[in-house]
């Protein structure tokens, strides 16, 4: 188990599959939270905190991708999207506006586990750095980066052209881990490594998908990169003006 009291919230319209997750859930040791429609999840939200929340993509009134864009606008906890689609389009799609991860339809038990647990740790991470003393490596305080002010001290990412638009935990890790070394490649392996993924099959899709969607949020042309630079063979660069760094 890797953390005590972890809470999953389960959004699920159809009985079978919330029964599933749940029986999963509890047998990992998390306390399963089941609702049936996005309406009852903001109902569930407002008594007591998640820690993650697995969201089906089709329910019923608002639907799980737009359940999901407002949440990550509202609460900063791990979103998993489960989906039908096996369509990469649809995939990515969700990834894109809010998800962390998503898992497809019909899964895998050992699967759908090893993600939450990614999510998870990614969020552990997240909670000790801000509570911890300075690491060897660190990134620094505050960087401009094209239209975004991000304070990693704080952990927060604002867009100066849109205030509502928002970076994902996955997202802001993958920022981080590359503004630790500004200039240099980061190798595959040492992003998994941060994110908290150890399942190889799944490597060299997530990573990919995650810095597609970061280059879209934070380039103007995210075909044309300026800020994070692909070094064939060796990684990914983070690419900063140093006329444009923000005041630590």
């Amino acid at each position: 188990m890797l953390l005590e009291n972890i809470k999953i919230l389960i959004v699920e319209d159809d009985p079978e599959m919330s029964e599933l997750i749940s029986d999963l859930v509890f047998s990992e040791g998390w306390m399963p939270i089941a609702v049936t429609s996005a309406e009852e999840a903001w109902r569930t939200l407002a008594q007591q905190r998640v820690h993650i929340a697995l969201i089906d993509h089709n329910l019923p009134g608002l639907s799980g991708r737009a359940f999901a864009q407002r949440l990550r606008q509202e609460q900063n906890i791990g979103i998993l999207l489960v989906t039908a689609s096996g369509s990469a389009a649809d995939r990515v799609l969700g990834l894109e506006t809010a998800a962390d991860d998503y898992v497809v339809k019909p899964f895998e038990p050992i699967e759908l586990a090893a993600r939450i647990k990614a999510v998870l740790r990614r969020s552990t991470q997240h909670s000790q750095l801000e509570t911890s003393g300075p690491s060897r490596e660190e990134a620094e305080p505050r960087l401009r980066i094209g239209n975004w002010q991000i304070d990693f001290k704080q952990r927060r990412a604002v867009c100066l052209d849109d205030p509502a638009a928002t970076l994902t935990n996955s997202e802001f890790a993958l920022l981080e881990v590359l503004a630790e070394a500004p200039g240099e490649a980061v190798d595959r392996v040492r992003i998994l490594n941060r994110l908290g993924a150890d399942d190889d099959r799944f490597i060299d899709r997530n990573v990919d998908v995650l810095v597609l969607r970061l280059r879209r949020k934070i380039e103007l042309n995210p075909y044309l990169p300026r800020h994070i630079k692909t070094r064939r063979g060796k990684g990914y660069v983070l690419v900063v003006d140093p006329a444009s760094e923000a005041a630590g």
